[in-house]
């Protein structure tokens, strides 16, 4: 049997032994590499989707291959870009439908049941955050304890946060409670305590807030920086959060920054908040905004058509925000309501949006600048510096690009990596090291950079 009929079979009957979000995360991204000596090598995107395979779904893969082999079978799971592979397609997980059961908690969840890993749509700027997501949802307390999501605001960190309760709530009985800092702020201080009904008269109310908040078994806190100058209740926090870790509860927290950012928090705090994994969203690229904006036609069943260099349009120069890609789809049908009624063109799409492409196209970050300048220096094309050659005249200044992408722009790392098609952190950072000492050792080097930086000015 050839690779490709092995691994199609493979994943045919993976699919029926686990249900469809487990199948859609860890198996639909990984591919085969080989298959030899019953032994295969399996390519996964990255070290969570490796971790995965490697215990949690051991005996699924490994018995699933000896079944289709006949014999006992053995693998071994690399990462892709350790052989320069690049995922191109963009997941969009197929609906599935589930029960949820009945929580015994007496306090709401705060949930939102719209927001689930179904509905959530990824792509390589959040395909990390949402493995992540999804492996504590998996082994709530057990993986990746707390978890810890930053990026800018639109990006999708809230509706993941809700995805992980959601999928707890319907596959278990634990008790999730989510939560804003102003939230819990708010109930710290006692607002609102008189007018809660469930309490009762001879109830002492920290034992209410404590019940709340420690008798959990997950607590999901968004935008945990505006505990900044709040010096009690980021006590309390304090020992909210140990309680809950002590007894190995779940702890998943956001912010718009890392934890080495948030100054305003107690060092203590901050420290602990990088005890388990800390995972960036970071902007969508064009690809998985224009799958961002099917999916929002497609979800919410909207009858006007959508022609495709509308969305292309739309994708192409709303950039930075996911809430502004599904606010340009509302503004868009609004418009042409105004408009009588009249189809959705191109032409309809640029006069409705001319204000909001004009934000987002001063917003845009400048990568694409310095990869445009770079190419056109060394007469190659973008594409090559975003792909896969290694030749000495493509290698050379993709990765000068890089340099000065972390030079000019002080870009991360993660983010280059991702404008350059896809290239681990590590890349960049050999990358960037490289070129800094042919810089100091080299002056023909030296003066080339900064011919193409006088380009970019």
């Amino acid at each position: 049997m050839n690779k490709e009929l092995l691994w199609n079979k493979f994943l045919e009957i993976v699919q029926k032994k686990v249900n469809s979000m487990v199948y859609g995360t860890w198996f639909a991204t990984a591919s085969l590499l080989s298959f030899e000596n019953d032994k295969a090598v399996i390519v996964v995107p990255n070290d969570i989707h490796k971790s995965r395979l490697e215990s949690v779904y051991k005996d699924v893969v490994s018995e699933t291959l000896s079944e289709i082999n006949g014999t006992t079978c053995d693998f071994e799971v690399v990462l892709a870009d350790s052989l320069d592979i690049k995922e191109e397609k963009e997941i969009t997980k197929p609906m599935t439908e589930s029960t949820k059961k009945k929580s015994t908690f007496k306090h709401e969840s705060n949930l939102k049941p719209h927001c689930t890993f179904d509905t959530f749509v990824v792509g390589d700027s959040n395909r990390f955050a949402h493995a992540a997501a999804f492996a504590v949802a998996e082994s709530p307390g057990l993986t990746y304890n707390p978890l810890f999501i930053y990026g800018n605001s639109g990006l999708g960190k809230t509706h993941l946060m809700h995805a992980i309760g959601n999928y707890i709530q319907t596959t278990s009985d634990k008790k999730v409670l989510y939560v804003t800092s102003e939230q819990f702020i708010s109930d710290f201080s006692g607002i609102g305590r008189k007018e809660n009904n469930e309490i009762d008269k001879n109830y002492n109310y920290a034992d209410y807030f404590k019940d709340k908040y420690r008798n959990i078994d997950v607590l999901i806190i968004d935008d945990i920086q505006f505990l900044a100058g709040a010096t009690q209740t980021q006590q309390e926090f304090f020992h909210t959060f140990n309680t809950l870790y002590d007894n190995k509860k779940q702890i998943i927290i956001s912010s718009d920054r890392s934890p080495n950012d948030l100054k305003l928090l107690e060092d203590r705090l901050r420290t602990r908040f990088s005890w388990g994994l800390t995972v960036n969203i970071y902007p969508p690229d064009f690809n998985l905004r224009l799958n961002i904006l099917k999916k929002k036609i497609n979800g919410e069943k909207i009858i006007k058509s959508f022609p495709d260099d509308v969305l292309e349009y739309i994708a192409s120069n709303i950039s930075s925000d996911v809430r502004q890609l599904e606010g340009a789809i509302n503004r868009l049908l609004g418009y042409s309501t105004m408009m009588g009624g009249a189809d959705i063109t191109l032409s309809l799409a640029v006069d409705a949006l001319k204000d909001d492409v004009s934000k987002g196209t001063s917003e845009k970050h400048d990568i694409s600048k310095i990869q445009r300048v770079v190419a056109d220096f060394f007469q190659i094309s973008v594409d090559d510096l975003k792909g896969k050659k290694r030749s000495a005249s493509i290698a050379f200044p993709r990765q000068i690009a890089m340099f000065l992408s972390r030079d000019v722009l002080n870009e991360s790392y993660q983010r280059i990596g991702l404008e350059f098609g896809g290239k681990d952190h590590t890349t960049v950072i050999h990358s960037c090291e490289k070129i800094q000492e042919d810089i100091k050792r080299d002056k023909s080097i030296r003066e080339t950079v900064e011919k193409i930086k006088q380009q970019l000015v």
